[in-house]
Parts: structure tokens; C-alpha cells; sequence
């Protein structure tokens, strides 16, 4: 994955670390994505957004603003996007469904001639929401031109 041996997590911590692999698979997934690595890069947004939703998911005042009820998995995703959307915090346009399901095919095949731009703004719009991004990506750990 992007990150590997550009940061290590649990020194950051519950919230630096989950928003720091968030961004570097973000930038990783748009480098894939750009070079016709789709599936690859498909499956790395896939990462930042969990990553995602676990940085925001992490932070005790984030969270006191949600509608999450006590038995809700806020470590699950699909629970987390669900709460998020039904607390006003992201507008539900993304359909992380459709996306599950891309996901999935994605990991057993390659997608050739896949336009991915609608997925990627629709990742980017779910980051910009969240308080993922913007950011300077310069500002990130430089990547290693041998990561896939």
C-alpha cells in the first residue's frame, strides 16, 4: 500500500495516523489511477475512505456531533457512511454500494477502459466533506517510485 515505510501509524496515533494513510492512499490511488493501474488504483481510494472514516470516527468531539446509536459499529464502513449521511456531516450522493461493488470486482479483475473520473470526485467530494481535504500534498512523506 502507499504508505508502507512512509509513516508508521501507531506512533501518530488514532487520529494523525488514520488521516495520514488516508491522504498518502489518496494521492497513491490518483498516481495508480493516472497510470492505467485502475483496478489497483480503485482498491486504494478504497483504503483512503476507510481511512477516512476511521479518522473521523477516532475524534470524541467529531463523533458527539453524530447520530450514532449504541449498538451502531462505527468501525464499519458501510455503518459509519450510513451515520454520517443521517447526521448531515457527508450528503449521500457518493453510492458507496456501487462502489462496494466495484471494489470487489476490482480485486479479481483488471478494468480496462473503466472511466474512473466519477468515481474519483465522487471519493474526493466524500474527502472534502470529511475535512480530509484539501491539503498540501507536499506536505506528505515523498513517495517511492519502486511502490506499484
Amino acid at each position: 500500500m502507499p504508505h508502507a515505510g512512509l509513516m508508521n501509524e501507531r506512533v501518530l496515533g488514532p487520529e494523525a495516523g488514520p488521516l495520514q494513510r488516508a491522504r498518502l492512499h489518496l494521492r497513491g490511488g490518483r498516481r495508480r489511477l493516472s497510470q492505467g493501474k485502475t483496478a489497483a488504483g480503485v482498491v486504494t481510494l478504497a483504503d483512503a475512505l476507510s481511512a477516512a472514516l476511521e479518522w473521523y470516527m477516532a475524534s470524541p468531539e467529531r463523533r458527539s456531533t453524530i447520530a450514532a446509536g449504541a449498538l451502531d459499529d462505527l468501525r464499519d464502513d458501510k455503518t459509519a457512511y450510513r451515520i454520517l449521511v443521517r447526521s448531515g456531516v457527508l450528503d449521500g450522493k457518493f453510492d458507496l454500494e456501487a462502489f462496494d461493488r466495484l471494489i470487489d470486482y476490482a480485486l479479481q479483475h483488471e478494468l480496462p477502459g473503466f472511466d474512473h473520473g466519477p468515481v474519483l470526485a465522487g471519493i474526493e467530494r466524500v474527502m472534502t466533506q470529511l475535512g480530509v481535504m484539501p491539503f498540501d500534498e507536499a506536505a506528505l512523506p515523498p513517495e517511492d517510485p519502486q511502490t506499484f
